[in-house]
């Protein structure tokens, strides 16, 4: 009964409507959440789970080797610990005399298994009170396009478990710069800030697990809830449920908010249509209270709040970075490459981080190219080319030694080597006009247009460049030609003026 009164609070009171979740947690099969779920006599009592015999089994002296090997299991990730089938093959081939049949042993390892799960259950399940003003914090997974660009996103989630509200601002990783924004734009929506919130053991936040139940975390956390007065609460270690409220928010706000998938032009602009959109989502009844509605509850969180700062918190990140011999930096482990400038190679600069973009700056703080900020797990390069332009406008003869050849797309490669050496300067210096006025990529399709035609001059550069992108109307053609008026022929001696003018009926010199 214990077990399946764990099963029940899961679901009915701590809101993890999960099946495969609470199949997780409690080690069981999804037909036996299921089926105690949805119990609804419990007059006769369940039957015993099936037993080991009364009678000396040959397992008794292996049981010991077993016991450790689980028990050290608690320690290791989920999906490194030791099957029946581990167990069996571990003590045939490391223990000697060992005879036992593997049904013996399954048998013995799935009752262990329940046995130290509910061991777990009876040291770290404790009833939860939740007090106006707490909140917690997570992250959820979920896509998102925009500009017609997809993302594989992450999003932040603050629940108030006291009101049962929430809100989520969508993302493009999950780093402290996201974290960092996400919870002061929420805290700014809603006019507050929580007294205390609840955490994972993320490696966001958390740098260390001190024996003992501390933890060691980043110093621009620390400062951060220094900042906003909230008292941060760290989750133990596999132990999900502790802050089940916000784990069910997660689920509830992806499948109301972020289905279908979203679709917009400006990120920035739709978390704010979701502050708006999670306001009007707080207007339904509470779970528990039929005659409350969860806005009703939330106003004692809001009340319970503590006041927003009088100085604002930068969020951002500061670090500095050497640049590359072609004036670039990496960062992400080397994963993601920004432009600098061929005027910065080979030079320390300071690097500004936000969950957006990296600006990167001279010696004395001053910008020199903003990027928008690269995300994946995989090799990516943003690039400004204007600084390279201009710079090798300048050099034209250095081209091909000066590294910038080799970085450039293939057709702008092929487009440079079919222009006249006296002409590549001004095919630079219009490429960089060009990349200044509407960016680099309008440039290389002028220059692939220009390669179709084979016009490789400086002029034809900057026509076909109009031609695309100005707005210029294009004036239809004459429909019928015969409705042109003959013109009338005058016949006269081109050195006898006198004629012309009264032909064209003008005052001859006096109009001149």
């Amino acid at each position: 009964m214990d077990q399946i009164r764990h099963i029940r609070e899961l679901y009915y009171e701590q809101g993890i409507t999960n099946i495969s979740q609470i199949a997780e947690i409690t080690n069981l099969n999804r037909k036996t959440v299921t089926k105690y779920i949805d119990m609804e006599d419990f007059s006769s009592p369940p039957p015993e789970p099936a037993s080991d015999q009364e009678r000396e089994s040959k397992l008794n002296p292996y049981k010991p080797i077993i016991d450790s090997w689980l028990i050290a299991d608690k320690k290791a990730p989920r999906k490194q610990r030791h099957t029946a089938k581990r167990v069996y093959r571990r003590l045939k081939n490391e223990v000697e005399g060992f005879d036992c049949s593997y049904r013996l042993v399954a048998s013995y390892v799935s009752l262990k298994k329940k046995e130290l799960i509910r061991q777990k259950k009876d040291d770290g399940y404790i009833p939860l009170e939740h007090h106006p003003g707490e909140g917690q914090a997570d992250f959820g997974k979920a896509d998102f396009k925009e500009n017609g660009f997809y993302h594989e996103g992450k999003y932040l989630v603050v629940s108030y478990p006291h009101s049962n509200g929430g809100y989520l601002q969508l993302n493009y990783g999950e780093n402290m710069e996201c974290l960092l924004e996400g919870l002061v734009a929420i805290f700014e929506h809603v006019g507050g800030v929580p007294t205390e919130i609840w955490f994972d053991n993320t490696r966001t936040i958390v740098t260390d697990i001190i024996k003992g139940g501390g933890r060691k975390v980043t110093e621009r956390f620390q400062r951060f809830a220094s900042h906003y007065r909230f008292r941060p609460v760290f989750m133990n270690p596999e132990s999900g449920w502790e802050k089940g409220n916000v784990e069910n928010k997660v689920g509830y706000l992806r499948r109301n908010e972020l289905v279908p998938v979203p679709e917009f032009k400006s990120l920035t602009e739709f978390n704010k249509e979701l502050l708006f959109a999670c306001d009007r989502d707080m207007e339904r009844e509470h779970y528990e209270h039929d005659d409350l509605f969860i806005s009703d509850l939330f106003r004692d969180d809001k009340a319970a709040f503590l006041p927003l700062p009088e100085a604002a918190f930068d969020t951002a990140a500061y670090i500095t970075a050497r640049t590359n011999k072609y004036g670039q930096i990496k960062l992400a482990d080397g994963r993601h490459t920004y432009s600098v400038s061929p005027t910065y190679s080979e030079c320390e600069v300071n690097v500004k981080l936000t969950s957006m973009t990296v600006t990167i700056m001279d010696s004395h703080m001053k910008e020199i190219v903003t990027h928008k900020r690269l995300y994946g797990d995989y090799k990516q390069t943003s690039m400004d080319w204007l600084p390279y332009l201009k710079y090798i406008a300048r050099k034209p003869r250095s081209l091909r030694n000066s590294g910038i050849y080799d970085m450039m797309p293939q057709s702008m490669q092929l487009f440079m080597d079919s222009c006249e050496n006296s002409e590549r300067g001004r095919i630079l210096k219009v490429l960089s006009e060009l990349t200044d006025r509407t960016g680099f990529d309008s440039a290389l399709r002028t220059v692939n247009e220009a390669i179709a035609m084979n016009s490789t001059d400086p002029d034809s550069l900057k026509s076909l460049y109009n031609r695309l992108y100005s707005d210029v109307p294009v004036l239809p053609p004459l429909d019928d030609i015969q409705t042109i008026p003959d013109g009338k022929i005058i016949p006269f001696n081109t050195i006898d003026l006198k004629k012309m003018d009264a032909a064209l009926k003008k005052g001859g010199a006096m109009n001149g």
